[in-house]
């Protein structure tokens, strides 16, 4: 630093600010210093700065699975708005989401000196009274519950359901079957009892919920069992992956869709549009939960700041796979 302040001929107080990103130089100023940096090859360390401001300019992510597409989306976004704020991630991904498991990820992430984390666990974790993360670092948790212990960022998973529902029995559909995301998922519980209190709602009556496990093969699967009962002709699919397994199940039964059977999924995934028929479905709004779940943990750490939980909404696509009932002669 002392060497840049000889080339630039400035105090090494003015090298430090301009390294440190201030905006008290004036633009001719911190072009010197800029120029003097790049001919003696300076760069700041940002360990040092680090140990003086306490702050790392690095934020953790704790993700359950890197397979969903969901998931993916979300961590794109997150590294996305915290390259935009100067901030590095570190991803530790959790096998099994248990408590055990959690606590060392995110032990593993204070030894890595992160100023705060992201977790994106996509389970009823913090549903268990028992679950407790260390103290000292902000937390945001996405996809999940965190019972008034952290902030919240998620999809309103509940709107989207009822979305779809609504849009099935709209078009005349006596009921909707629905294949719903595994157990311990927190959003297919959510979209599972979205669905639930809707066909209640309005008067029809509830079948059978099919578990799956977002897979297309899950999809195909229930997609077969349901194509065999005349009495199905509509279904709601808690993912877009599991909606194209119940089209190929229907096409190869014989069921016409929409002409027998309306299929809706979950997500508007970038191939949707391209199934056949394209797909009606509920769009999620990834990259806005990923730059507000940024948002909010950086209010924590930069500003100590608090925030309420915040629901990102979903919107309908329809599409060519939703339409009447088959008319019963």
């Amino acid at each position: 630093m002392a060497d840049v302040a000889r080339e630039a001929g400035v105090s090494g107080q003015t090298v430090s600010r301009v390294s440190n990103g201030r905006d008290n130089v004036d633009d001719a100023t911190r072009e010197r210093v800029l120029t003097a940096m790049r001919s003696l090859g300076y760069r700041p360390n940002s360990a040092a700065r680090a140990l003086r401001l306490g702050r790392f300019h690095s934020i953790g992510v704790i993700m359950f699975t890197l397979s969903s597409f969901g998931n993916m989306r979300t961590l794109d976004a997150i590294a996305i708005a915290a390259a935009r704020a100067g901030y590095s991630i570190t991803l530790i991904p959790v096998p099994h989401p248990t408590q055990g498991e959690l606590s060392i990820a995110f032990n593993r992430l204070s030894e890595q000196a992160v100023d705060g984390v992201v977790i994106i666990i996509e389970a009823h974790l913090f549903d268990e009274s028992d679950v407790e993360l260390p103290q000292g670092l902000p937390v945001v948790v996405v996809d999940s519950t965190a019972r008034d212990r952290y902030p919240v960022v998620d999809t309103d998973q509940a709107e989207g359901a009822r979305l779809a529902t609504e849009h099935l029995l709209g078009l005349g559909h006596e009921t909707v079957w629905h294949i719903a995301g595994p157990a311990e998922s927190y959003s297919a519980s959510r979209r599972r009892e979205s669905w639930e209190a809707t066909l209640r709602a309005h008067g029809a009556t509830v079948p059978p919920v099919l578990l799956g496990d977002w897979s297309t093969d899950a999809g195909h699967r229930h997609g077969l069992e349901l194509a065999r009962r005349p009495e199905v002709t509509a279904i709601f699919a808690a993912n877009d992956q599991m909606a194209l397994g119940a089209l190929r199940a229907l096409h190869e039964s014989g069921r016409a869709v929409p002409g027998d059977v309306s299929v809706v999924g979950f997500d508007d995934m970038e191939e949707a549009a391209s199934f056949w028929p394209p797909l009606t479905t509920v769009r999620q709004f990834f990259d806005e939960v990923g730059a507000r779940s940024v948002a909010a943990l950086l209010s924590e750490i930069e500003h100590d700041g608090t925030i309420e939980d915040v629901m990102v909404s979903t919107r309908l696509i329809v599409r060519d796979s939703s339409g009447p009932p088959p008319r019963r002669d």
